[in-house]
């Protein structure tokens, strides 16, 4: 659905390069992860390869479209659902999603139904204005699928939700998914790629530093650990081991045969952890 070749792009147009030589592919029916943190590169790639930037080089196919030279009927396969709001506060959300409606050439959504399935139905007349940031980023997520997109890019869609609407837009993904759509998510919440993700790519630095599911990122950069809870002059105390390690293993011998230990809990290193041991920075 996306192949990315040897792409690089530079916003000062010399060898200052904010995507350094990135490759990579994104299979039909799956969510591919774009992660990194802040100024990684990865809303510019997102840029890219939704048309809003022009490809300076290398070589990009969306959709079967090559990028070098697009073609207006790329729009009609792909929805875009950016980070920030944007979204006409003058206007209604009614009246956003049927703006935005006639710009497509193919079939389109109900405008009242995307409301609806976005909890906006009680707002559908009032002014995007009056919208909370919560709502305006539903608002967003809904008019990115106007078109019934074959191909979804979502950049930090839980971002400014409140829980229990981040977990809906979550399932709201997974639904798209069983229905066909490719969805390419660019975020920094690990735990978010985490749970919805088939595969991941690590950018750092405008580079591509690792690629995988997130199980074999997992298990090649993570390391397990065990949290254990003892007695301790009268109280219970707690500390992290790595069973890896003989002294962490000796030390849980030591707790165990001192009659002392009152819990063990293990923990598999998540993503933000594997990010860390691979990048050395953490992600912000």
């Amino acid at each position: 659905m996306i192949h990315v070749e040897h792409l690089f792009h530079s916003y000062q147009r010399n060898d200052q390069f904010q995507v350094h030589d990135i490759s990579f592919d994104v299979r039909e029916g799956e969510i591919f992860g774009f992660l990194g943190p802040n100024g990684a590169g990865k809303s510019t790639t997102q840029r890219i390869l939704t048309g809003l930037l022009p490809l300076q080089r290398g070589q990009v196919t969306v959709a079967g479209h090559d990028l070098r030279h697009p073609r207006r009927e790329l729009f009609n396969l792909i929805g875009v659902s950016f980070e920030q709001p944007n979204v006409y506060k003058k206007l209604t959300g009614l009246e956003n999603l049927r703006f935005f409606r006639d710009l497509y050439t193919g079939p389109t959504a109900d405008p009242r139904d995307l409301l609806q399935r976005f909890g906006l139905t009680e707002v559908a007349h009032k002014r995007a204005s009056t919208y909370s940031k919560g709502m305006q980023q539903r608002l967003v997520l809904a008019r990115s699928l106007l078109n019934r997109p074959r191909l979804w890019f979502l950049d930090e869609p839980t971002s400014g939700l409140d829980p229990v609407s981040a977990q809906n837009i979550k399932q709201l993904i997974r639904d798209q998914q069983a229905a066909g759509t490719t969805i390419f998510l660019t975020t920094h919440d690990m735990h978010v790629a985490d749970e919805l993700c088939d595969r991941v790519a690590f950018l750092n630095a405008g580079r591509i530093v690792a690629l995988d599911t997130p199980r074999n990122l997992r298990l090649r950069f993570g390391q397990q650990l065990l949290k254990v809870e003892y007695r301790q002059n009268g109280t219970v105390a707690s500390e992290w081991l790595a069973p890896e390690e003989a002294a962490a293993r000796q030390r849980l011998l030591d707790l165990m045969e001192a009659g002392t230990l009152e819990t063990v809990h293990s923990q598999e290193a998540g993503l933000d952890a594997v990010f860390i041991a691979i990048t050395g920075r953490e992600l912000t």
